[in-house]
């Protein structure tokens, strides 16, 4: 059991989507996207100290002086990231990421705006036809949240493997497999990284590979898995835009201590990419897809992509302005891989993308 203490009506209200703990007298909350100081405390610093330790021991994991920080998770699935003096100077600091309880569904991201139903059939038939997704998007963007959500399309007779550091995923398949990250021991033995487990995944027959976030070396072998045979498979790069975050996956790569040309990395990203959903957060707190961009080859030093879906600017009757997630009308190359796995286009969509071996 983990005492927390001032946290519990926090943790209880669903409209949460953030909790910061800044020292023990400072409680701030994030509620539909905006920052809120609560009048919450805890008692003393040894309070907060001791449900911070009960945090850490019950992922199995330590936190002291000597090892300052913790990325931990609580028993309802929301992360932690913990840090403590002499590190951070402001006293023990506390983010709790709240997650849902139920996962979301595409009808939860239309009902938030997030996205629209022609975009949500696209990506739909992008699973199903088995192409390899990349979302990215800042800190708090909704990035994990979609990622749910394409994972959940995938059908149920195939064998899924995650690959998380903090587990979050919550997908529904009868044939998931779960693996977390692991830390050094005090001795410095031990440790399971991401690219460990990517590596391993490959023995393990999957059929799909998700890994909840690429922040390191583990981007070459993603990159190889999904070039030889594991198609469909999904992950997730913090980054600014699309094209910045295939710039980040080929420094991943070259920083993986492997010695690849960066034409040949390159040629890596082209041939094993097929899709970058881009996310991001508005000023007033909307988490939405900004773009759906498709990578169509390399044309020389650079990795060719088109725009499938923008947020463009549109007018209702009124004369209102207002923002929208429309097609370019260009036609994606990712229809011929839909024909090949028999997926008929919803009719909303067919509409934009004509195409008679897709309709019904």
């Amino acid at each position: 059991m983990i005492d927390y203490g001032p946290l519990v009506p926090l943790l209880e209200d669903p409209t949460l989507t953030e909790i910061m703990i800044n020292g023990p007298e400072e409680i701030w909350v994030e509620r539909n996207g905006q920052l809120e100081l609560t009048t919450l405390k805890f008692p003393g610093e040894a309070t907060l100290l001791e449900m911070i330790d009960q945090i850490a021991a019950f992922v199995g994991r330590r936190v002291n002086a000597t090892e300052a920080m913790l990325d931990a998770r609580l028993p309802d699935g929301s992360r932690v990231n913990v840090v403590l003096p002499p590190l951070c100077l402001t006293g023990p600091t506390v983010t709790i990421r709240r997650f849902m309880r139920d996962a979301m569904t595409g009808e939860d991201l239309m009902r938030y705006n997030s996205i629209t139903q022609e975009a949500l059939d696209f990506l739909n038939g992008c699973v199903l036809a088995r192409r390899n997704m990349l979302i990215s998007g800042r800190t708090g963007c909704g990035k994990t949240t979609l990622l749910n959500v394409l994972s959940g399309w995938i059908p149920a007779n195939e064998r899924i493997i995650t690959i998380e550091d903090s587990a979050e995923l919550q997908l529904r398949q009868p044939h998931w497999v779960r693996l977390e990250t692991r830390p050094p021991d005090i001795s410095g033995r031990y440790e399971a990284t991401t690219r460990d487990l990517v590596r391993n995944s490959l023995r393990m027959r999957p059929d799909r590979i998700v890994v909840g976030e690429v922040r390191g070396g583990e981007a070459l072998d993603m990159l190889q898995a999904m070039a030889t045979g594991h198609e469909g498979s999904l992950s997730t790069v913090h980054a600014n835009s699309p094209r910045d975050a295939l710039a980040r996956i080929e420094t991943l790569v070259l920083m993986s201590g492997v010695e690849v040309p960066q034409r040949a990395v390159r040629d890596q990203v082209a041939s094993a990419l097929n899709i970058v959903v881009h996310l991001d957060r508005t000023d007033y707190g909307l988490r939405r897809v900004e773009k759906i961009c498709e990578i169509v080859g390399r044309e020389g030093d650079i990795v060719s992509m088109q725009d499938i879906f923008t947020m463009q600017e549109r007018s209702d009757a009124q004369g209102n302005r207002f923002q929208r997630l429309m097609p370019t009308r260009v036609r994606p190359k990712s229809l011929d891989a839909m024909v090949a796995v028999r997926h008929n286009l919803p009719p909303g969509l067919l509409r934009v993308f004509p195409d008679p071996r897709l309709a019904a």
